[in-house]
């Protein structure tokens, strides 16, 4: 009844605010074309590709293959940890359990988002971008090590049971590339589109209803629910703070509700547990920021 209620306030809301709404919505929906589609579909499409490719021997050393799941999924920005992660548990290379932990620390943004986006266009220099992306891959690795760890001391599972069974088709590795990296790209637009709106509304609401800091508040929920949103938004209210860098850093770290829900998407396709992803996005919103000032 609860999640009943609020659907409707929130479709009221939308209806008594459908300018405001379409602002949102268009402010997503360009970010999506400008800042993330760019980065994003080219790595999607060639790491979908390269994990389709048969092989005729796949890796049985562990390091092999989470240094693979790693490579693969920290590099591409998001959700493409999640994708590479769902990929080789339903290849069999990962057991469900090591696919939970991996799916936490191979979660990164990709460096032409964080160096051209974020570094160069939002603080001006593309070197304390590369600073940044530093900061998060070292607190990735750490918590990376300490799955490690964690694995190294489960009993060996049967990664054939784990694995999840797909009927064969005739379909070419590429064009199979290309029809699942146009799911992955859609469930991004919706949500990246759906919770800029969403935080858009909810920001003009509250500042109308309660006399409040609109840079403060626009900043707040808009990182909350997505994140370069979220990031634009710091940058047009705080840029001249010292503090801004590191409240990027925290925006980035945190995700917004946008790319949660396309991570949790990914993964319940495939029944990856997600308690060690919730984990490792508070680690790192309070070790990435920590990280960057001693990098800076």
């Amino acid at each position: 009844m609860i999640s009943i209620g609020i659907i409707w306030a929130l479709i009221l809301l939308f209806i008594l605010q459908p300018g405001i709404a379409h602002d949102g919505a268009e402010a997503g929906a360009r970010l999506f074309t400008h800042a993330l589609l760019p980065y994003l579909l080219p790595y999607i499409i060639l790491t979908q590709w390269l994990l389709k490719m048969p092989v005729k021997r796949k890796a049985t050393n562990n390091w092999q293959r989470y240094m693979k799941a790693y490579i693969l999924g920290s590099f591409g920005g998001f959700p493409v940890g999640a994708v590479t992660v769902a990929e080789m548990m339903k290849n069999g290379e990962l057991s469900r359990r090591e696919s939970g932990y991996l799916l936490a620390a191979c979660h990164a943004p990709g460096p032409m988002f964080i160096v051209g986006f974020v570094g160069t266009e939002l603080l001006g220099n593309p070197v304390a971008g590369w600073k940044l992306l530093t900061a998060i891959h070292i607190a990735n690795l750490l918590f990376f090590l300490l799955a490690m760890t964690l694995l190294k001391k489960d009993q060996p599972e049967n990664l054939s049971m784990q694995s999840i069974q797909l009927p064969k088709t005739a379909t070419s590795p590429f064009l199979a590339s290309i029809k699942e990296s146009s799911n992955v790209i859609i469930l991004v637009a919706t949500t990246v589109i759906f919770f800029s709106s969403l935080g858009t509304v909810l920001t003009t609401a509250i500042a109308t209803a309660i006399p409040v800091d609109l840079g403060i508040t626009k900043t707040a929920l808009l990182a909350i629910f997505e994140m370069t949103s979220g990031v634009q938004s710091a940058t047009d209210h705080f840029y001249s703070y010292a503090s801004f860098p590191f409240l990027i850093a925290a925006i980035i770290s945190f995700n917004g509700l946008s790319i949660h829900m396309q991570v949790f998407v990914i993964a319940k396709a495939v029944n990856i547990p997600l308690i060690p992803y919730i984990v490792s996005r508070l680690w790192c919103v309070f070790a990435v920021p920590l990280l960057l000032y001693f990098l800076m």
